[in-house]
């Protein structure tokens, strides 16, 4: 069987240049993907939701789960050596368009200083339990 990896990667970029973040999510190992990519003082967060992975459960309440998504993206942040102050990108992914007067505020009391640019679109989301997803790019301080 051929591995999609050897055919996707390509070889311009050595190993050394990249680092890959893991917060433990079981989406991680199940898709191969990393939770954050350091690379050319870029910092890359992949979609995160609103699960605790400390133990493993996600509220039911979209503005809970936002609050924990920003959680777990300023923990990979850290990680990097970022912060949410550095994002300049956003792509946020509801579930429910009327859920959006209650998210609205959420970002803003994240971002209203350093106000990056932003896309928010309605989409189905990999499991029933989940009502937001919040992606990210940063440039390293």
């Amino acid at each position: 069987m051929t591995s999609f990896a050897a055919i996707a990667r390509p070889a311009a970029v050595p190993p050394s240049e990249r680092r890959l973040i893991s917060s433990g999510s079981e989406f991680e190992r199940i898709a191969g993907f990393s939770r954050a990519v350091v690379q050319d003082g870029w910092v890359f967060v992949s979609g995160t939701t609103g699960f605790d992975y400390a133990v493993g459960s996600i509220a039911e309440d979209v503005e809970q789960q936002t609050h924990q998504a920003f959680h777990n993206i300023a923990t990979a942040l850290a990680e990097a050596g970022a912060s949410l102050a550095d994002v300049v990108r956003v792509r946020v992914h509801l579930t429910d368009a009327s859920d959006f007067p209650v998210v609205g505020p959420v970002l803003n009391a994240y971002f209203a200083d350093s106000r990056p640019a932003n896309t928010t679109v309605i989409s189905g989301l990999i499991d029933p339990r989940m009502k937001i997803e919040i992606e990210v790019t940063a440039r390293l301080p």
